[in-house]
């Protein structure tokens, strides 16, 4: 303990203190209404292929979801939060790609940042759509962090092997051409 302020000193991993400093950034400014936000990206990077880390994530029902279970599978993993303006945009758009292409070798999952399960289910009731696909809790961050996420929303496509091929940092149109024509071409790859 500090002596002289009665403190313990806390050192938060750096994904923390970014998520914070971005949080009290956006506290700062007023909530812009979702059609305010920025247009949404419609391109994904490709990256040399990493093994994607492997996690355990429960969802709304407490229900775990593995990662590496879902092998053979293309997967797109969307780190994200309800305060994200971005993110709050892009969950449409996430569930429209989800409905084109659950019935092929395609999955999507949402790791939700540090929020409780009861207070994502309340924002997923203010949704025109509600999403099909799993929803998971990373409630310390310790995942992103093991995927060296350092703003929300990030993205990434993980292929059948496991490897992170995609990465995208911000808001995503998901259904738009240019991402659904990515995803058919990845797919075609592998009949």
């Amino acid at each position: 303990m500090n002596a002289s302020s009665g403190i313990w000193p806390v050192r938060l991993p750096r994904s923390i203190t970014s998520a914070l400093l971005l949080c009290l950034g956006w506290l700062a400014m007023p909530l812009p209404a979702a059609e305010e936000v920025p247009g949404l990206s419609t391109t994904l990077t490709a990256v040399d292929p990493v093994e994607a880390p492997d996690f355990t994530l429960s969802d709304m029902d407490e229900t775990a979801h593995t990662l590496s279970d879902l092998r053979g599978n293309y997967v797109l993993v969307n780190f994200w939060a309800t305060w994200c303006p971005p993110c709050r945009k892009e969950m449409p758009s996430l569930e429209s790609l989800y409905q084109q292409y659950r019935e092929r070798s395609f999955r999507v999952l949402a790791v939700n940042q540090w929020e409780n399960p009861d207070h994502v289910f309340s924002y997923m009731g203010e949704l025109d759509v509600f999403p099909s696909f799993p929803i998971l809790f990373d409630p310390k961050s310790e995942v992103s962090e093991r995927y060296g996420v350092r703003g929300l929303p990030t993205s990434f496509i993980i292929d059948p092997q496991g490897r992170i091929i995609y990465r995208a940092i911000g808001g995503r149109e998901f259904n738009h051409p240019d991402v659904t024509t990515l995803i058919e071409s990845l797919l075609k790859k592998e009949l």
